[in-house]
């Protein structure tokens, strides 16, 4: 094959040689997505095995798009410089590729899923994520690994590379039909949408591509809402939100304590402790055999239980949103993350209105997902890692400080509080049940890191710590406590929405009231 249509053969060889190379990484990639699923997820390769058939079939256009730079690289730049960086470049091709199957491998075992909006938002915290990865996984030696095996591999491809590129044609055709063959397949791709062709949802992530749904997600993140949602005009809205109200104007407590309602004559202390990733199948109060969560199982006892909650998202920033500020999922990005978003009807604001001093205490960074700035801009006194007392602090890894040292500052700002003779309100994000899973030695009988086992059982110890320490403080017996989850530990299932993995626990405990 000397031409195509003017395009010398050699550029459209060595395009086809780089995208049948991407083709057989995705291939790997997709054949080890469907073992885990079939060895993990209790899934038969029967039913996924039409997924991926499809799936392969899905990616040639994907492989097409990652390997259409190299039109460019043989069309447009000179001979010397195609000589000099074609194996350099080449070596990273390689490399990228083994590393976005491995990432891709590492995500689905976490999440069940392709890339998504998860892995989007990750990409904004690199501190947490490349941390988060730096303690769960042995870095250097999958660096190596791969490495080698980008080795490897380029060797084996030396002489079919050689004989791809061994032809020379006029650069000046081949840049026109080049350039046109790439704006062909980027446009095919970008129009290809996620498969949604079965209603187990294994199925339609097996049969995507990772790649076409990261850059899918990345389009996606923030939503036109004109656009995708039916709308009703504000003057419209404000009128209803006024009758719901009860009146022509929305008052504020304010406006009521100045109109000669009294403040409740003892506020008790509200102390809500979201924590993290705490599915409700981890308590014995829900059928687990484990022994995880002795603390919280006797505290669902003692106090007040729901337990048929469900928790709005697979994300802490839903969580927080919905028990701030009562809000559902919106489409799109969380409000938590929304810039400039202040004066919201939190519970917080709420209770400050009547005399409490609202806080968000959280045990990680709280530049992640905007956690202080969404707290701050709503009036609460936010304190994350970077403020709690000096030297309380013992254990500490890329997510966060152990929950006990969290606990251990709630303790100190309700003591204060307390001193000065407010009433104190507090919302607290822990941070211990998740990857890695490390925590304090000698604290419970799963030695750290413990994986998700050790996380639960080492949260539930946190808890029944702080509570045991809340009891010898004077404002003990004047405090309601709500221990719930800001979700699950995953949210995989057969289903698009599988319910029994959005349970959540919640329980109200105030033994003295």
């Amino acid at each position: 094959m000397k031409k195509f249509g003017g395009l010398n053969g050699y550029a459209l060889r060595f395009w086809g040689l780089n995208a049948l190379l991407a083709m057989a990484v995705f291939f790997v990639t997709r054949l080890v997505l469907l073992g885990h699923a079939v060895m993990f997820s209790q899934q038969s390769v029967g039913a996924l095995l039409g997924a991926f058939l499809l799936g392969s079939l899905r990616d040639i256009p994907a492989a097409l798009v990652v390997a259409s730079p190299w039109l460019l690289f043989e069309t447009v730049l000179s001979l010397k410089w195609r000589q000099r960086l074609r194996w350099p470049l080449f070596a990273i091709y390689v490399f990228t590729l083994l590393f976005v199957a491995v990432s891709e491998g590492i995500f689905w075992d976490e999440f069940s899923v392709r890339f998504n909006f998860i892995a989007v938002d990750y990409l904004v915290f690199t501190t947490e994520v490349i941390g988060n990865i730096r303690e769960s996984y042995p870095v250097a030696k999958i660096l190596t690994a791969l490495a080698v095996l980008a080795g490897l591999i380029i060797w084996v491809m030396r002489r079919p590379v050689r004989q791809a590129v061994a032809a020379e044609a006029s650069r000046k055709s081949q840049f026109a039909w080049g350039l046109s063959l790439m704006v062909l397949f980027w446009v095919a791709a970008y129009k290809m949408p996620s498969p949604e062709f079965s209603s187990n949802t294994y199925a339609n992530e097996l049969a995507d591509n990772g790649w076409r749904s990261f850059l899918w997600a990345a389009r996606q993140n923030k939503l036109d809402y004109a656009q995708f949602y039916a709308m009703r005009p504000d003057a419209e809205v404000m009128a209803d939100l006024q009758r719901l109200s009860g009146g022509n104007r929305i008052s504020t407590t304010h406006e009521a304590l100045a109109a000669g309602e009294k403040k409740p004559s003892k506020q008790p202390n509200v102390v809500v402790v979201m924590m993290e990733s705490l599915s409700a199948e981890y308590m014995e109060t829900f059928g687990n055999t484990e022994g995880l969560t002795p603390s919280l199982d006797r505290l669902a006892k003692e106090g007040l239980l729901f337990s048929r909650l469900y928790a709005t998202g697979t994300r802490t920033v839903r969580g927080l949103e919905a028990l701030s500020a009562a809000l559902p999922p919106l489409p799109g990005k969380s409000i938590v993350r929304w810039p400039n978003i202040s004066n919201l009807n939190t519970l917080g604001a709420t209770l400050a209105d009547r005399g409490w001093t609202p806080h968000f205490l959280y045990g990680g960074y709280g530049m992640f997902d905007n956690m202080n700035g969404y707290f701050g801009a709503q009036g609460y006194r936010v304190t994350d890692r970077t403020g709690f007392k000096d030297g309380l602090v013992e254990f500490e890894n890329v997510w966060g400080v152990a929950d006990e040292h969290l606990f251990d500052q709630v303790l100190i700002e309700i003591d204060k509080d307390a001193a000065a003779g407010r009433p104190f309100y507090g919302h607290i994000m822990t941070a211990s049940n998740h990857v890695p899973f490390t925590y304090p030695a000698g604290r419970i009988d799963i030695p750290s890191p413990g994986k998700r086992r050790g996380g639960v059982k080492y949260a539930d110890y946190a808890v029944g710590r702080f509570i045991e320490m809340a009891q010898k403080k004077p404002w003990f017996d004047n405090t309601i406590f709500l221990f719930v989850a800001d979700h699950c530990a995953s949210s995989s299932g057969k289903a698009k929405i599988p319910v029994h993995r959005y349970h959540i626990p919640a329980i109200l405990y105030a033994p003295k009231l």
